[in-house]
């Protein structure tokens, strides 16, 4: 959007890299800086957006539905990406702003049948980042949230199943399903855990 001469502000961590304007209150993300509580980390991201919004002409919310419940405080239209629903449990939230907000879903099969959607932009990468490599190594490998939608405990059985070594890399969004469902059974050999890991970190 910068490089099609859109005057761009990100609201995101202040270690964070951008060609657009950075707005920041929050100095690391929570994962990984465990002494921050993510509460309060998230409710001064957010309120700093919504003490600025009266600068901006459009708003696009990735941060699930918390920002949703200033959105009828502000005057600029919200678009808000849904990347999902953790839990069933979050939907009255999204109901109760749907005639006032714009939808967007990340593919068709991940819409809920309740709400209006604006459009469907599905995720993507930059596959200029990643060396394509045509032979497979021996190992199984997990790359994603660690929580009980993503299939961590299965991706755990098929290890075991085909005596093949996993590795997980991604940050644990659900700890009480990290306790129960896959660390008891991280060895640091067949089944290895990494962490959060990017491009630079795969590297590594």
């Amino acid at each position: 959007m910068v490089r099609r001469g859109l005057d761009v502000t990100l609201f995101a961590t202040n270690n964070s890299l951008t060609s657009a304007k950075l707005q920041a209150i929050c100095p690391v993300g929570y994962e990984e800086d465990r002494t921050l509580d993510a509460k309060v980390q998230e409710c001064m991201h957010i309120s700093l957006l919504m003490e600025e919004a009266r600068h901006f002409d459009i708003i696009h919310n990735h941060f699930d539905f918390h920002p949703l419940t200033y959105s009828r405080l502000i005057r600029p239209p919200m678009v808000t990406t849904i990347h999902g629903f953790s839990s069933e449990k979050i939907l009255p939230v999204f109901q109760r702003y749907n005639a006032n907000s714009h939808y967007v879903s990340i593919s068709e099969s991940d819409r809920h049948p309740s709400l209006r959607y604006a459009a469907t932009v599905y995720n993507g990468i930059d596959p200029s980042q990643f060396d394509f490599v045509d032979t497979p190594g021996e190992y199984l490998l997990f790359f994603g949230r660690i929580h009980p939608d993503k299939g961590a405990h299965d991706a755990i059985r098929i290890a075991q199943l085909t005596g093949r070594q996993l590795i997980f890399a991604g940050i644990v969004q659900d700890a009480d399903y990290f306790k129960e469902q896959v660390e008891p059974f991280i060895d640091g050999e067949q089944i290895k855990f990494v962490g959060a890991a990017g491009r630079k970190s795969a590297e590594g």
